[in-house]
């Protein structure tokens, strides 16, 4: 392995070294032309190269990502001019009379919003909400005012490409397998408990959602469908800014607090957000109902309730400091827990032959929750030659631990012998990754390259303990207790090249990781060892077109890899009739993935995308019937070979200048099969959903605006869910201007309960859960903007700003 690394890094090298002996005949420049508040690249700008005496010598359009050239220029003195709709012109003289000096870089070139002032009403132009780049797609939630009284979780039904279910599962492409970033890292926080995370932290507090459906190969092989990448409010230019948001959500949900910080002083950025709430859900009736086959057919019928309290919090600080204008350090430091008591009871009742044979309730007091601690640091070095080549040295640690206390109380006891019993489960994770990063560009050509290593280390404790009538008290079942230790190590390294031409762009590369993976049942003195190896190539091609259309093609290899909550072989037995388990012998998944994509931004933006996913060994959950106790046990396993056509769409239209609508679609058939039990299960079907709104801005400050969702069946190997719509209606009011808002919201204001239906099936069983959630909802939120911005510090022409650590040293 170690010599595989050592050799694509040397032939990287030897590219840089050929392509830098050819130079120039001529004179070339090249830029970035970026917002100059938030700091992010922006594309189709028109570029304008002007003699002395103002005669047009040549235009260029900046590509996507922000960044344009203009080559084969004769010698003299020039002016430079950036134009775009909705900013203010910006000219800067370039000298290109020093023969030194043939290519010159003028690094970033911030251009302003335009905004134009009629007596003492502001106009500002609108920004899209919607980008296409090359490989990703952006979300900007500044651009959506519905964010000022939503959650981010909310605000992913509208983002192209993601939906999010009835159980508050995120799908990407319809897939549950991706990775999520905050600001182009991994956080421990997304990890643990990314959808309470998500429902509990304020939209206002964040820029944008990223969808990063092609990665390219500097980022980890890892989430099958793509990257989730949620940037945070913290780019100011000198100064100060921050939000504040204070909800509340009912009858299900709570207090609600969230809120950004961004400072920069000369040299040094300080940034932060923070969220907290309190929730809870009253009482809510649930049902189990399974119909077994073979020669002793059972029914069991199973009534439940469900109640719970819950809390949850996490802070993060960012700080960078600038040495000069080529050194850059920068850390973060992120906190994040929860904790959540419920109260379940249940009602059993088994049937064979049309007689009863078993009967008993049950009362269930448990208690879960976590906490979480990220640590990163960063530094990055820039070159006197170029501005754009940086060298990245990057460590980030992050640890977060589990736990489930459970105490199970069994009464009108039918033929059910099983004593009282306590369910416990202390697990712990902690990962350490190491990573150094190189870009280097070359005239049209830029070449990343890097390595990394990530040390993970999964842990579970978990105890059984029934009760003894003799003693009175709880002893631990040593057959049903374990003690399991798991390691999983990567090892990775990296080359991707990317090169503009013209109206072209082209991103390709190649990822090669290996992953060890050692596992140990410390009770059990049982242990098992595992080497994985991985290629994985990704190409994204894309055409711009005179008329703002912009075509993607990519390809690329991802990598499923099994989590903790996979492998723990913790069995959850708060059900009898039902155990839940981990599998610690599973084993990594690859996918191949293939799309297609076409936007286009005018008056209306429009992105379309087709894909086509193949899944081979894919991990996927496994139910399984025993006759023999009347059990069904779910875990997991490589048991899956799947297929997904998937076909996305996205629309928005402002159709007056107080009137915009947008719609967000998704459609996919999916086929799936595998050995379940022995025997060959399949399923197929057609999975969709949709989003429609619309908003109309009134006079002093009012606007109403209205969401319809619609979510279609999910499918897997064993089973699918029923569709549903819901709709919501929103009530803005701007206190004051740019500053404090508020916003009432209604969710189904016609229907009180939504009814989640879960139908499964299995070579000798057949089996619907439903269970029943709060749909009618209220939410009252109070947003306030803060800032002050200073005149700009002088400093060199190109100083290292933050985006260029995520932009090198992010998730790779």
């Amino acid at each position: 392995m170690k010599l595989k690394f050592l050799l694509l890094i040397l032939c990287s090298i030897a590219m840089i070294r050929a392509f830098g002996q050819a130079g120039p005949s001529l004179f070339a420049v090249n830029g970035v032309a970026t917002d100059s508040l938030s700091k992010r690249p922006v594309g189709y700008v028109t570029v304008y190269l002007r003699n002395p005496a103002k005669q047009l010598m040549r235009t260029a359009v900046t590509k996507p990502d922000g960044t344009f050239i203009l080559e084969k220029l004769p010698s003299g003195k020039y002016l430079l001019s950036l134009v775009s709709v909705g900013f203010n012109s910006k000219t800067l003289p370039v000298d290109l009379t020093d023969s030194a000096k043939l290519s010159i870089s003028l690094g970033n070139i911030a251009i302003s919003e335009q905004i134009t002032q009629l007596k003492t009403v502001a106009i500002t132009a609108d920004r899209p909400i919607i980008k296409q780049d090359i490989d990703k797609l952006t979300y900007d939630l500044k651009s959506d005012p519905d964010s000022k009284s939503s959650s981010v979780l909310e605000m992913m039904r509208k983002v192209p490409l993601l939906s999010v279910d009835g159980d508050d599962n995120i799908l990407l492409k319809g897939n549950s397998s991706y990775r999520i970033f905050v600001n182009g890292k991994p956080s421990g926080m997304m990890e643990r408990d990314p959808k309470n995370i998500l429902k509990s932290m304020p939209a206002s507090t964040i820029q944008s959602i990223e969808v990063i459906t092609n990665p390219s190969s500097r980022y980890d092989a890892e989430g099958m469908a793509g990257i989730i990448n949620i940037v945070t409010n913290k780019k100011v230019s000198n100064g100060y800014n921050g939000t504040l948001n204070v909800s509340q959500v009912f009858p299900v949900g709570g207090p609600r607090l969230g809120g950004s910080f961004s400072s920069k002083q000369g040299k040094l950025e300080l940034s932060g957000y923070f969220g907290a709430n309190v929730s809870n859900s009253p009482e809510v009736l649930n049902s189990i109902t399974r119909l077994s086959a073979g020669s002793n057919p059972t029914s069991l019928s199973q009534r439940n309730t469900a109640e719970w309290d819950g809390r949850n919090g996490y802070a993060e600080v960012g700080i960078s400091y600038e040495i000069d204008s080529l050194n850059l350090i920068s850390g973060q430091f992120n906190v994040n827990g929860n904790n959540q008591d419920g109260i379940n009871t249940q009602s059993s009742v088994l049937n064979e032959a049309g007689n009863m044979v078993q009967q008993y309730d049950l009362y269930n007091n448990n208690t879960a929750g976590g906490r979480g601690l990220n640590v990163a640091l960063n530094y990055q070095l820039g070159f006197k030659s170029s501005k754009q080549r940086l060298l990245t040295f990057s460590y980030q640690y992050y640890t977060f631990n589990n736990r489930q206390h459970a105490a199970l109380t069994a009464s009108n006891r039918v033929n059910y012998a099983t004593p009282d019993y306590l369910q416990n489960n202390e697990g712990e994770s902690s990962e350490q990754t190491f990573q150094v990063d190189y870009v280097h560009p070359v005239k049209k050509l830029n070449i990343e390259m890097g390595v990394k290593a990530i040390m993970r280390d999964n842990n579970s404790d978990f105890q059984y303990l029934g009760y003894n009538a003799a003693t009175g008290g709880f002893e631990a079942d040593p057959s049903r207790s374990n003690k399991f230790d798991n390691s999983q190590n990567v090892l990775g390294a990296y080359n991707s090249y990317s090169y503009t031409l013209q109206s072209w762009s082209f991103k390709a590369g190649a990822r090669v990781e290996e992953t060890l993976i050692d596992a140990d049942f410390i009770s059990t003195t049982s242990q098992l060892s595992k080497n994985f190896f991985n290629i994985v190539p990704s190409v994204s091609i894309s055409k711009q077109f005179k008329n703002s259309g912009t075509v993607n093609l990519g390809f690329s290899q991802r990598i499923q890899r099994p989590g903790i909550y996979q492998l723990n072989p913790f069995v959850d037995r708060s059900n009898p009739n039902f155990e839940s388990s981990g599998n610690p012998n599973l084993r990594p998944a690859v996918s191949n993935n293939i799309q297609l994509g076409y936007s286009r931004t005018q008056k209306a933006s429009l992105n379309l995308m087709l894909g086509y996913n193949y899944f081979n060994d894919l991990i996927m959950p496994v139910v399984v019937f025993d006759p023999a106790t009347n059990i069904t046990r779910n875990s997991f396993d490589n048991t899956g070979k799947a297929r997904l056509f998937t076909f996305n769409g996205n629309i928005n239209y402002p159709i007056t200048k107080k009137w915009s609508s947008s719609f967000n679609g998704r459609i996919a058939h999916g086929r799936v099969q595998g050995i379940v039990n022995g025997q060959l299960v399949k399923n197929q079907g057609f999975m969709y959903g949709a989003s429609v709104s619309s908003a109309y801005n009134f006079e002093q400050g009012w606007r109403v605006s209205t969401n319809v969702f619609l979510n279609g069946p999910n499918l897997s190997i064993q089973g699918t869910s029923n569709p549903y719509a819901s709709v919501s209606f929103t009530v803005n009011k701007d206190v004051v201007k740019d500053k404090l808002s508020f916003s009432a919201t209604v969710n189904n204001p016609f229907t009180k309960y939504r009814n989640n239906i879960r139908n499964s099936f299995g070579p000798d069983f057949t089996q619907t859960n439903i269970n029943r959630a709060y749909f009618r909802g209220f939410t009252v939120s109070l947003n306030y903007r803060f800032g002050k911005l200073k005149e700009a510090v002088k400093k060199s022409k190109r100083g290292i700003s933050n985006d260029d650590v995520q932009g090198a040293a992010s998730g790779n």
